[in-house]
């Protein structure tokens, strides 16, 4: 029996536990709520556009994850959407620090460590909701700025991984011609071997029919 040892569609880790994904859906519902409280409700085009960016990075995330089981490409091409959604995002909020005279933590801050360290080792929406109605602007602007570039860092890292794969493994045209040819070959060797077993086989049935005939048994009236 020929088992099946060629995979067509490639295994794709649920994008619900990528924790750049995780991340994604934190600094999206961050973004909902920091717009609503320190953003004017009309008249301000950056509320539509960070909500946009912000939702753009983690549904690109989930589409290009999906599509990854397919096609390499949408895969790499929608990891760089979510990217780029988020590095615009980011563009917001050093913005809004900036026009309101905000420091941007960096090492040198006394909070930057603490929070980063936060940030780091939380990375569901549930960690954060106690603190998205108590955080200043400062406080939710610098740890959406912080969770934007550990994203970036964990996407990076993800396309140079599926990047490698594909060099090393191919697309699905070429797991396809892989598992075709692959199966194809199995089952030639496999009637290769089952030819060489006949000849072992009709030895030992004649093996036993002339025991049978030693013993007085008539091996058609057996059958019979």
């Amino acid at each position: 029996m020929i088992e099946k040892q060629y995979q067509v569609i490639r295994r794709q880790k649920p994008w619900r536990d990528a924790f750049y994904y995780q991340k994604s859906e934190v600094i999206y519902q961050l973004t909902r709520v920091f717009c609503q409280r320190f953003l004017p409700a009309h008249g301000d085009r950056t509320v539509d556009q960070m909500i946009q960016a912000a939702r753009s990075g983690k549904q690109n995330i989930v589409e290009g994850t999906e599509d990854g089981a397919t096609s390499t490409e949408m895969h790499i091409k929608l990891l760089n959407v979510a990217r780029g959604s988020l590095q615009e995002l980011r563009e917001d909020y050093r913005d809004y620090l900036l026009a309101h005279a905000l420091p941007i933590w960096t090492e040198g801050h006394e909070r930057f460590r603490r929070m980063k360290e936060f940030c780091r080792r939380h990375n569901r929406v549930e960690d954060y909701q106690p603190y998205m109605q108590q955080w200043s602007d400062e406080e939710m602007a610098n740890t959406a700025l912080t969770l934007c570039y550990m994203t970036d860092s964990m996407l990076h890292h993800a396309l140079q991984y599926i990047e490698q794969d594909f060099v090393e493994r191919g697309g699905i045209k070429e797991r396809m011609h892989a598992a075709r040819t692959g199966y194809r070959r199995a089952e030639d060797e496999e009637l290769a071997r089952l030819r060489q077993e006949v000849p072992a086989l009709r030895s030992e049935i004649t093996r036993l029919r002339q025991l049978l005939a030693q013993h007085g048994i008539d091996y058609g009236q057996e059958r019979e």
